[in-house]
């Protein structure tokens, strides 16, 4: 027995060993991600590796031991009715594929085919959106209105919002905080809303369809004010990965702020063009009033006053001055002066302040402002945005009813194409779509390394490029499980999904493994090509259906799920439930034909050589 056991395990040991390390090596993409996509993945895939170390381990330590230990002298190996329906069924389907392996491969092909002609047809976005059953509503009103009117109209969105029934309460913030941490005006409102179940809802209603029917009214009844909805933790975290308040946004950098803010207005009354943008908007950095009192030094000189003596009495009389400090207990109170409001609410009154000189004979004498300085009221900066010691104005927007990637992708035509930016100006798109662009880019430079470290322990495995290449023949079947079940189900690709597809390299690599291992080793005892195949795909068969069917039914309730959370886990379910799923039938039926095609090949130049 302990012979036996020995000889199971010899069996086997390299190609588990090497499977195991090939599918740590598949998740090295999921170890570099960074961001909000490294803090949701990079745990599961420690957690992969970390137990894949853990079962290595018990494979080769305790397995052996227990099977010593547990299993009988005399094992006789029975298979159930289910398995046995299973070889009637696949072992005719198995030599047909065999005898017939071009048609076989073809028709293999032409099913890789049919997924690339779907992944265009794939919506792209970043993550989905959790839904955390709230809105977080962000207003911005004219920067111009006061403290009182933006009061009023704060408290008007506050009777808006509750007016739908599936709202149960709601928060508001005006202007900055308290404590200072988040800077901002009288002209932005914050509101938080509280929603109810979504199973407390009206039959029919869905949060974009309420999010268009409030973003109407608010608009409708308060014009000028420019609103954008979100979520309050996914508010916070674009927040600060982009540094805009918005889920999506472009900065338009350049040194001028009022060549910036036209061609703000540009980008925007392109982007209006575009179906799926919504909550459009110019994160304004001019408008604020701004009182310019340039003083005549020749005047002033006349009475003997200087610019300086001018600019203090404009000071005390505009901001105040401190006359004196006011004791009450233990606290001291700096007290300040300065006109009353009344009397320098406008230019009028303003050019009125008395200034004091010295007349000739020594009295004193008072002349109005407005006779030693020219007063205006323009508009100058009211926010300047910088990044990288650059200025920049955004264009925030959001997208619905639509995907992320074919919206922008024709936002940006529009722009390229209408909007012709100087010299020295520059676009950037921040947010979600900057967030994915970066992504894709990461993995587009680490998928490749990681499939030729794969490829090299395959090749470490047999010591053969010919047997490595053909034991990642089953990725790209399973690959077209996974697209054919995300466009089935009507979902986006996104990192999510690409997490998915990354998770079902390891595992068609390891099925590639040990059905060409099972191959050469029944070729080592005498077998023909033929008889090796059919004998290595119809052992193999049951424990691949037995994995992939274990997989499909864990995580086709994390595919089918609708409940709070499961918009991130459904893509990634999506993509192996589909893989496992339709990548095991066409593993099974196309890819044997596909290794005969050229371990025939291998087999004959070997039988020719030993003939010489």
């Amino acid at each position: 027995r302990l012979r036996l056991i020995l000889i199971s395990a010899l069996q086997v040991d390299k190609a588990v060993f090497f499977s195991a390390l090939i599918t740590v090596a598949a998740f090295v993409p999921l170890f570099t991600m960074q961001g909000v996509e490294g803090a949701i993945f990079g745990p599961m895939a420690r957690t992969y590796g970390y137990a894949l170390a853990g079962a290595l381990i018990a494979t080769f330590t305790i397995t052996p031991v227990l099977a010593s230990l547990l299993l009988p002298e005399h094992l006789k190996e029975a298979e159930t009715i289910v398995v046995r329906a299973l070889h009637r069924l696949y072992n005719p389907v198995l030599r047909f594929a065999l005898v017939r392996r071009v048609i076989m491969v073809v028709i293999g092909i032409g099913f890789i085919a049919l997924a690339g002609l779907l992944i265009p047809r794939l919506g792209n976005e970043f993550l989905p959106h959790l839904e955390e059953g709230n809105f977080w509503i962000r207003a911005s009103m004219p920067m111009t209105l006061s403290l009182q009117d933006g009061e009023t109209a704060t408290r008007k969105m506050r009777l808006i919002l509750l007016k739908y029934p599936e709202v149960v309460t709601v928060t508001s913030q005006h202007g900055r905080p308290d404590d200072g941490s988040d800077a901002s005006l009288f002209s932005n409102v914050e509101l938080f809303a509280v929603l109810k179940p979504l199973d407390q809802w009206p039959r029919g209603m869905t949060k974009e369809k309420l999010t268009e029917k409030i973003n109407t009214e608010l608009e409708r009844e308060l014009p000028g004010v420019s609103f954008n909805f979100s979520q309050y933790i996914q508010d916070n975290i674009e927040e600060a990965i982009s540094g805009v308040k918005a889920v999506n946004s472009i900065k338009i950098i350049g040194p001028n702020l009022e060549t910036l803010t036209s061609l703000a207005k540009q980008v925007r009354d392109e982007m209006s063009q575009v179906r799926g943008i919504t909550d459009l908007g110019i994160f304004p950095v001019l408008g604020q009033p701004n009182l310019n009192i340039k003083v005549d030094r020749t005047k002033a000189a006349r009475y003997g006053l200087n610019s300086g003596d001018v600019n203090s009495l404009i000071q005390a009389a505009m901001g105040g001055a401190v006359a004196t400090s006011v004791l009450e207990g233990d606290r001291q109170f700096e007290l300040a002066v300065r006109y009353p409001s009344e009397d320098r609410d406008s230019i009028e009154k303003i050019s009125n302040i008395k200034v004091g000189y010295q007349t000739s004979n020594g009295a004193n004498g008072y002349i109005p402002l407005s006779e030693l300085a020219t007063i205006t009221l323009d508009t100058g900066a009211a926010w300047i945005y910088h990044e990288s010691v650059q200025r920049f104005i955004p264009v925030k927007f959001s997208v619905r009813e639509r995907d992320l990637g074919s919206t922008v992708a024709e936002a940006q035509e529009r722009i390229a194409k209408n909007v012709k930016l100087p010299s020295g100006y520059r676009l950037i798109w921040a947010g979600e779509f900057g967030d994915l662009q970066l992504a894709k880019k990461r993995l587009e430079l680490i998928v490749p390394i990681s499939l030729v470290l794969i490829l090299g322990l395959l090749y470490a495995t047999f010591n053969s490029l010919r047997d490595s290449l053909l034991a990642l023949a089953g990725i790209p079947f399973a690959v077209t499980g996974g697209v054919l079940a995300l466009y089935i189900a009507g979902l986006n690709f996104s990192i999510s999904a690409a997490v998915g597809f990354i998770s079902l390299f390891g595992v068609s690599v390891m099925n590639g493994i040990l059905m060409i291992t099972y191959y050469n080793q029944a070729r080592r005892h005498g077998g023909t090509p033929m008889d090796a195949m059919l004998h290595a795909a119809s052992t193999r068969m049951r424990p691949l259906l037995m994995t992939s069917l274990s997989a499909c039914i864990g995580l086709f309730p994390a595919a089918i799920s609708t409940g709070i959370g499961s918009e991130v886990q459904r893509p990634l379910a999506t993509v192996i439930v589909g893989g496992m799923f339709i990548g095991p039938v066409l593993l099974l039926v196309v890819v044997p034909p596909l290794q005969m095609l050229f371990l025939g090949k291998k087999n004959k130049k070997e039988k020719m050589a030993v003939e010489r």
